[in-house]
């Protein structure tokens, strides 16, 4: 159930890239906070690391960085972006976390700096994967209230996992470009031109 709720509230929005991504390795970084970093359960538990493994066994050579940095909050994320995410990155994972408004920060800066974040990787044509679940679900705590636990970071790799695997299988011959990740409020317009309107008939 929590692992459908999951997949569910995932945000997402994909820039297409040219050609298969897994004609080449595949390039991921988490940014993040603590709950990415892995606080409580080490970083080979956190979801960037189970992540890396399963989509290995699903024959991707995917390479997942762990940008998280405990304590930090979208402005954090925003100021350190371009550093933690080089050259040749495919996808990022951004999860802003709670600690806005657990520092007593505001909704709409937070809101700010996430779209800002996700304008600036589509302008270096970066795939955009925002991890942002309201709520919760409860189960997925530590005793702290606070903190994903190992279970909450093996179904948030398994979700993110199928989702990215999707988008990276290349597309039947018949199909003119790759699945998209995007939901219906995240899409973006189709930068394609306007289908030419059939002409009038003429008259007798």
């Amino acid at each position: 159930m929590a692992l459908r709720l999951c997949a569910c509230i995932i945000a997402t929005v994909l820039v297409l890239a040219a050609g298969p991504l897994q004609a080449r390795p595949l390039h991921i970084v988490a940014i993040g906070a603590s709950n990415t970093s892995g606080f409580g359960v080490g970083e080979q538990n956190a979801y960037p690391a189970v992540l890396e493994r399963l989509l290995r066994q699903k024959g991707i050579d995917a390479h997942v960085t762990n940008a998280g940095v405990n304590g930090d909050v979208t402005t954090g994320m925003r100021s350190r972006l371009d550093a933690a995410v080089p050259n040749g990155t495919d996808i990022v994972i951004l999860q802003p976390g709670g600690n806005d408004l657990r520092f007593l920060g505001s909704k709409q800066v937070r809101s700010a700096n996430i779209a800002a974040m996700v304008h600036r990787l589509h302008a270096r044509g970066i795939r955009v994967i925002v991890y942002d679940p309201d709520p919760v679900p409860r189960d997925f705590y530590q005793w702290d209230g606070i903190h994903f636990n190992v279970a909450a970071h093996a179904k948030i790799a398994a979700t993110l996992a199928a989702q990215i695997a999707i988008a990276v299988k290349p597309a039947p011959a018949a199909q003119i470009s790759a699945p998209s990740l995007e939901s219906p409020s995240a899409a973006e317009p189709s930068s394609a031109p306007p289908a030419p309107a059939a002409p009038a008939p003429t008259k007798p």
